[in-house]
């Protein structure tokens, strides 16, 4: 099985050889966090799994469609962090399968889901999962991360989050993190 986006190998090791291939060239002088800030290049990779210490919220269509106090974030070099939350958080009712798939080099296969409204609307591709995810991710198994961008709105806390740039990357952007990010314009090779 291969990765639908991208022809990727469905196997972590060889999926990190093929990663592990491409030139990547890091900005030379990115900028320095100050007090209160994060830096996504001091984000280690492999990624690393932490708890999101803040509230999420989650809304489409006009109704909050997920709420957690117990969300996971992932930490990447390069990206802001993904927030994973638990299913018990998420409203079912309003996620159909989709039938998209992904793979990534350190957690897994991942699967998709469309959005849906009260009155039966698609937005196509707002979430995604592991449920079965590779050694280190364990955690993650069944958590939902949305894309930002594809749903009405993401908070963190009291803060609404701002989309990675790109159409692949589900990063939530908040006001303490320093870039520059994965997926804008002449980042392909990071």
């Amino acid at each position: 099985m291969t990765d639908d986006r991208y022809g990727l190998p469905d196997d972590p090791e060889a999926a990190r050889r093929f990663f592990r291939s491409k030139r990547r060239v890091r900005p030379t002088d990115p900028p320095r966090p100050g007090p209160g800030q994060e830096s996504v290049w001091d984000y280690p990779r492999p990624p690393r799994l932490e708890a999101e210490r803040r509230p999420v919220r989650v809304e489409l269509f006009g109704e909050v469609i997920a709420e957690s106090r117990d969300a996971l974030r992932v930490c990447e070099t390069a990206s802001p962090p993904v927030v994973y939350l638990p299913p018990s958080d998420v409203v079912a009712a309003r996620l159909a399968p989709n039938p998209q798939r992904s793979f990534c080099e350190w957690k897994g296969a991942a699967v998709y889901w469309d959005g849906c409204s009260a009155d039966g609307e698609l937005r196509p591709a707002i979430a995604w999962g592991y449920p079965d995810p590779t050694a280190g991710f364990e955690a993650l198994r069944n958590h939902v991360a949305f894309y930002p961008g594809r749903v009405d709105g993401c908070w963190l806390g009291d803060e609404r989050v701002r989309p990675q740039p790109g159409d692949f990357y589900g990063g939530w952007i908040t006001s303490e993190l320093l870039g520059p990010f994965k997926g804008e314009p002449g980042t392909g090779h990071w």
